[in-house]
């Protein structure tokens, strides 16, 4: 079978190719994390401003990743910096909603508990509602990977590198097993990141079931 015959042969550029798949996605998640996370929490303090924010990220989720990369181009030119800051702003949406959602569902009662122990709005939210609004922060992070990972092969066809390049690659030489090369891993990779944030999420999810004393 050719494609058999085509992962035998060049396993060792497969590999490089999904090292930089990874690396492009992992950058991309952990600065929407980093940014994300942060701002969701801002906007839970700041009910007159999570409309117009929610709005905006939302907007980038609307955008076809394609033209999306085309706009940013004459600006940034091609590469990884520009796939990167397309791959950031589609995972932002997914972590800023969820992290506000989770922290907004928290029970009154346990904040409630933890302002009669005397603890300060900083200690509410370190050890009340993070801890009890993480499974759904985790869902959120969970998606936007997920997505993430699918929209990477899209950034080959700016020279940003990844499992699509092969995808890109077999399309112009008309060659189906660089196509499925390509594609079967992004795939498999996709299901096996889900899979585990899944089990991830699952746990946290149990503990919080479980009800954890402040």
């Amino acid at each position: 079978m050719k494609l058999i015959q085509y992962v035998l042969n060049n396993y060792g550029l497969m590999g490089g190719l999904l090292l930089q798949h990874l690396q492009l996605t992992g950058i991309a998640i952990l600065s929407a994390i980093a940014i994300g996370v942060p701002l969701g929490i801002l906007i839970t303090r700041y009910k007159s401003i999570a409309g117009p924010i929610l709005a905006v990220s939302s907007v980038f989720q609307t955008i076809p990743s394609i033209a999306f990369f085309g706009v940013l181009i004459p600006f940034l030119g091609i590469g990884k910096k520009t796939a990167i800051i397309v791959l950031f702003l589609y995972a932002l949406l997914p972590i800023v909603k969820n992290t506000y959602t989770g922290i907004k569902e928290v029970s009154p009662f346990l904040k409630d508990a933890g302002k009669g122990m005397g603890m300060t709005n900083m200690q509410i939210l370190t050890m009340v509602e993070l801890p009890q609004s993480l499974p759904v922060i985790m869902a959120g992070v969970r998606i936007a990977t997920v997505i993430n990972i699918g929209t990477t092969t899209i950034a080959a066809y700016i020279g940003a590198g990844g499992l699509g390049q092969l995808i890109f690659t077999g399309i112009q030489l008309y060659r189906n097993e660089m196509i499925l090369a390509g594609a079967i891993p992004a795939a498999l990779l996709a299901i096996l990141i889900d899979r585990l944030f899944g089990c991830i999420e699952y746990k946290m999810t149990s503990k919080g079931l479980k009800g954890e004393s402040i």
